[in-house]
């Protein structure tokens, strides 16, 4: 027995909550779906070329949906509710549930209403280990990291670079358990590091971004010696006016891209036109060629390196996500497929509403081509055109062409007779994933990467370098 003010395990938590939710109903009632996570972090921090802090931290959450059932048989309406608190105790579950309870019978009937996902739908508990306790990270994980960081950091100092960054952790063990006997639990590591190299004067800067899933796999040194080599490119400066230009795109910058792509490709937008992938005239455009690039967009729950939770785990509805769906099975699915559009992410609901398939958003991205050809021998065959290390402030203009507009930074360089010549003055961009998928001249070899901009949101990415024609720069930015 667990006192009252005691920590209970994140299963106990959950197998409480709905108890509370069956004893506590109506004949009939209890309905519910209870999601319990334990995330714990690790970092580093450092600047200036010397470690400034390091911690770690733990937290609790618990959220539970309330069904409440307003009728019989297929499109009967129901109420969700849906609480969520972080640090409950035991004593505190049967009030968190009562809330729940409340909140949805006082909800308004919910449009993607349909039956809780069973037991027999989706993994059972004793397949993904239910019973263990949850995963957790420890300041330990950076063990080899450190030693090479520390080597890296006095190497920068000797050479007369400014070394700037983060290095943290992450692990969530999430259990999902519902009223009709599903039982789930993943475990999720996340690893991200960004270092930032500056001249002496604090005049030239460049970033390097990596993702992992325990740091074993992060070369610092190496991250370093490419900021090195691109702070040297920096010693020349050439100017360079607003215009449209031949661009070649690092991993990471397609990453920003086909991220907010894969973000913005939901079925139930599409089928109501208000997105680039709206069909005029009506429908979506799944079954439409977006290039002529023998390029697939997917996600894979297995994928080697970015391993993400197989089911569904929906804390609130949205879109194309719905709470109905908790446990609901999330496979491989190929967004893009040989340059043509495969697939938008849905619902049970809005999969009902569009009449496409029911595919679940999967919390990765791969882009592949099948090239082997490296960053580095595609600006050695590049006659002139601009190299862009990273973007950032991207912002939507348009969502029915997927306008983007956001800034270079940290390093754009000038290109000529395959050589690196210069760095060039910073751009705003004006551009749509969509349409520069249509310009690609060509991709090289698939790299997990970072994103600048959203590697805090979606990290579990691997992408292309892309030679892009006519990429719009649309105005000089004075950004450094």
């Amino acid at each position: 027995m667990i006192p009252n003010g005691g920590v209970a395990s994140a299963q106990d938590t959950v197998e409480r909550a709905l108890a509370a939710a069956k004893t506590g109903g109506q004949a009939g009632t209890g309905e519910c779906i209870v999601i319990a996570e334990e995330t714990s972090t690790a970092n580093l921090r450092w600047a200036g070329n010397t470690l400034t802090t390091n911690g770690v931290s733990a937290t609790r959450s618990l959220t539970v949906i309330a069904i409440d059932r307003r009728g019989h048989g297929p499109g009967a309406a129901a109420g969700a509710g849906v609480v969520a608190r972080s640090g409950v105790r035991p004593d505190q579950v049967d009030d968190v549930v009562l809330e729940a309870r409340k909140a949805a019978a006082d909800a308004s009937p919910a449009e993607d209403a349909g039956d809780l996902v069973t037991a027999d739908a989706t993994v059972r508990s004793g397949e993904n280990g239910w019973s263990d306790l949850p995963a957790a990270t420890s300041i330990g994980v950076f063990r080899s990291f450190a030693r090479e960081l520390g080597e890296t950091l006095r190497a920068a100092e000797g050479a007369g670079r400014k070394l700037y960054g983060f290095a943290e952790h992450e692990v969530t063990s999430t259990f999902l358990g519902t009223s009709t006997g599903v039982r789930l639990r993943y475990d999720q590591p996340a690893g991200r590091l960004e270092l930032n190299a500056k001249s002496a004067d604090m005049a030239r800067s460049a970033w390097a971004g990596a993702a992992t899933r325990d740091f074993t796999d992060v070369d610092v040194r190496a991250l370093d010696a490419g900021l090195a080599e691109r702070l040297s490119w920096q010693a020349r400066r050439v100017e360079l006016p607003a215009g449209r230009y031949e661009t070649l795109l690092p991993p990471t910058a397609v990453s920003d891209l086909m991220t907010y792509l894969y973000w913005s490709a939901g079925a139930r937008d599409a089928g109501e036109g208000r997105t680039v992938f709206s069909r005029p005239g009506g429908g979506t455009r799944v079954g439409e060629r977006l290039t002529g690039l023998a390029a697939d967009l997917f996600s894979d729950p297995a994928y080697p390196g970015l391993e993400c939770a197989p089911f569904v785990v929906a804390h609130a509805s949205g879109r194309d996500s719905s709470v109905f769906d908790n446990g609901l099975p999330a496979g491989r699915v190929s967004w893009i497929s040989s340059g043509v559009l495969g697939a938008l992410h849905s619902s049970r609901y809005s999969a009902g509403l569009t009449g496409l398939p029911v595919t679940p958003a999967v919390d990765n991205l791969i882009m592949t081509s099948g090239s082997s050809r490296s960053l580095a021998s595609m600006i050695a065959s590049t006659k002139r055109g601009l190299l862009v290390t990273c973007l950032w402030y991207i912002r939507e203009v348009d969502p029915r062409t997927l306008l983007l507009t956001g800034l270079t930074r940290d390093g754009v360089y000038l290109v000529e007779e395959g050589e690196v010549t210069g760095a060039v003055n910073n751009f705003r961009f004006n551009e749509s994933p969509a349409g520069m998928l249509g310009r690609v001249l060509e991709a090289g070899a698939t790299e997990q990467t970072l994103a600048r901009e959203w590697g805090d949101y979606f990290n579990r990415v691997a992408m292309p370098p892309l030679r892009v024609e006519a990429f719009n720069m649309s105005s000089v930015s004075q950004a450094s």
